[in-house]
């Protein structure tokens, strides 16, 4: 399928890289209706701090809908490919294309159907009416040098995670199928579906659940995505500092606009 013209302190994270570096940009790192919360910010008894600290400018807990950038050097120059655009797409591409400096876009994949993977694929009208003729949109893939993931979004409802080289990404997931469990063998780099502190719900890892995974698949680095206004980043961060100490798990949360070099 094209679009036409009609139609925390962390480790091995760098804002700044050469264009020789593969990396992945994290556009987007929270639920379907974003962070702040609308409703948390009319509230007049202002009961979630989560919500209040995200309307401060610059701030972690501040999320639009769960989208990642891998940005695939080879010799002929970058490959950029964008894995899912949500209904803040437009929102997300206006502050970080400039400040990453990206200018096209390869290949779009889209992990499922819902509104917060697909619903900003309308913006790139922007990209094939001034920029590029057409973009790729994959929807299940086989030949692209990226691996689908098969996984649970609820029960009976089927999302797709992927890998690339050595990392796997799993952004919306309420379990994950035996058969699915080899693809994920000698993982570099988790990014995986953590949406609240404290539990799962039907159709989302919890971070409890999340973390029951990380120790399954003992991956070498996990960065959790796809939060809601219930994870306050700092104190998260800290919780998972401290499992790094006791445990030593190297699990984080990650953040929009984090931007991580990778060997691709």
């Amino acid at each position: 399928m094209t679009v036409g013209k009609h139609g925390f302190a962390t480790e091995g994270i760098s804002q700044k890289s050469s264009t020789q570096q593969s990396e992945i940009i994290f556009i987007g790192t929270g639920t379907s209706e974003g962070i702040p919360r609308v409703s948390c910010l009319t509230d007049p008894l202002k009961k979630c701090p989560v919500c209040i600290k995200a309307a401060e400018p610059d701030n972690k807990n501040r999320r639009r809908n769960t989208g990642l950038l891998v940005r695939y050097s080879k010799p002929s120059g970058r490959c950029n490919i964008l894995i899912d655009a949500g209904k803040f797409f437009y929102h997300s591409a206006l502050q970080w294309f400039p400040e990453f400096g990206i200018r096209t876009i390869d290949a779009v994949i889209i992990s499922h159907s819902h509104a917060d993977a697909i619903g900003g694929l309308d913006d790139l009208r922007d990209w094939t009416n001034n920029v590029q003729p057409t973009i790729p949109i994959y929807v299940a893939m086989r030949d692209f040098e990226i691996t689908p993931l098969p996984v649970w979004h609820g029960q009976g409802y089927r999302s797709l995670g992927f890998r690339f080289g050595d990392i796997c990404y799993i952004s919306d997931v309420s379990d994950i199928p035996d058969e699915t469990y080899p693809l994920l063998e000698n993982c570099d780099i988790l990014i995986l579906d953590a949406l609240r502190p404290d539990r799962s719900s039907s159709t989302h890892f919890g971070l409890p659940r999340a973390l029951e995974e990380v120790r399954k698949i003992k991956p070498k680095r996990t960065l959790f995505t796809g939060m809601m206004h219930l994870m306050d980043h700092e104190k998260v961060s800290e919780y998972l500092e401290n499992l790094k100490q006791t445990e030593g798990l190297h699990v984080q949360l990650s953040y929009d606009g984090l931007r991580v070099p990778v060997t691709l």
